[in-house]
């Protein structure tokens, strides 16, 4: 089990919780420069927070407060981690098979030893023939299969990996993936996966955190998260579409720019007659050629195919709202969707999910962004 608590305020702001279990996959997503690779870092033992604690294994590798100061640092050599870098960081001037050996130098090893256990990795990697290729031999996904071996050859407790797939191309991240997924079963250790690729971390992570500005905003699991974003912040973050305004109260949601408003459920956590954003999943949609007393209508003003499946966006009429909805090919010809099409829309208000504007951090969270 890994579990990491962080705060620091130089030289950024970090303030993140998240637990990790033996065999499973924990993604950290967030824009650029939001503090997702100095999360990384910081629990490898290459920076260091100025209080919170890091616990692997049972073994504490960080201890500290502001009152109290530093307890406990354990060094990065110290640390039992794998970490597999964006970028790989290949010794150029060393064959696969040594730069495999590298972190097993100091593990009182025979040279025999030490290549025994790498061409093994090597082979694990499927890679096993490239054993004496030099890194400018190897192409980008050979290259990575031979960090990610470097990363492996000492067993370590957790594996750390930062946008490992970023540069590779599909067919290559395809392979890749399954290889991390055989390799999840084989290990049971934490994994921690850095990554801007939202599929991805839907794709291979078992829970998911948000991070912006260094603040951990919401940790969940992926559906939870696509469907119940914490707040507005992270709705945007993870690139739901469908986010409105308006005034909650007390069950009671309107919509801004459009007269229909709708019965919601009231968890009581957020207070009488305040501006919210609002959400609805794709399941909360259903689009119709008739209109009904709940209907609202609306008009195709744009279809984007995407293979078998189409996305079409309608404007809402007598509104300044569009929604998004996505449809099967059969779905579209059945309704007969083309451009400037007369539809009604209903809008499940029991799918309807509402959220602060602001981070649940922030003591502006239930007023309107300015």
């Amino acid at each position: 089990m890994l579990k990491v608590k962080l705060s620091q305020n130089l030289p950024m702001p970090i303030q993140i919780n998240l637990e990790c279990i033996p065999g499973g996959l924990h993604a950290l997503v967030g824009p650029s420069g939001s503090g997702k690779t100095t999360v990384l870092r910081t629990i490898a033992g290459l920076r260091q927070p100025s209080s919170g604690k890091i616990e692997c294994d049972s073994e504490i590798w960080f201890e500290g407060d502001a009152l109290r100061g530093i307890s406990k640092s354990l060094s990065a050599a110290q640390r039992s981690c794998g970490f597999l870098f964006q970028q790989y960081a290949l010794f150029p001037h060393l064959s696969a098979i040594d730069n495999v050996c590298i972190p097993l130098q100091n593990s009182g090893l025979t040279s025999t030893e030490r290549k025994s256990i790498a061409a093994d990795w090597l082979d694990r990697m499927g890679i096993a023939e490239l054993v004496d290729r030099m890194p400018h031999q190897l192409s980008g996904g050979q290259q990575q299969r031979v960090a990610l071996a470097r990363a492996l050859a000492r067993k370590p407790k957790i594996l750390l990996l930062d946008e490992p797939f970023s540069a590779i191309d599909t067919p290559t991240r395809q392979g890749l993936y399954k290889t991390l997924a055989d390799l999840r079963k084989d290990l049971n250790i934490p994994i921690l996966l850095v990554t801007h690729d939202l599929r991805e971390a839907d794709l291979l992570a078992d829970s998911i955190t948000v991070i912006d500005r260094g603040i951990g905003l919401q940790t969940a699991a992926p559906q939870v998260l696509f469907q119940k974003p914490r707040n507005a912040r992270v709705a945007e973050l993870v690139g739901i579409s469908n986010m409105f305004h308006g005034v909650f109260n007390a069950g009671a949601l309107s919509w801004d720019g459009c007269v229909q408003s709708f019965n919601v459920a009231d968890k009581g956590k957020i207070p009488a007659n305040v501006r919210v954003a609002w959400v609805i999943p794709q399941s909360g949609l259903s689009v119709h050629t008739s209109p009904s007393n709940t209907s609202v209508p609306a008009t195709v003003e744009k279809i984007s195919g995407l293979g078998q499946i189409a996305v079409i966006q309608f404007k809402v009429q007598n509104s300044i709202n569009s929604i998004e909805w996505e449809a099967s090919s059969a779905e579209v010809k059945r309704l007969c969707l083309e451009f400037g099409a007369q539809m009604h829309i209903e809008l499940d208000g029991q799918q309807i999910h509402i959220m602060p504007l602001r981070p649940i951090n922030d003591p502006r969270r239930f007023q309107e962004s300015t």
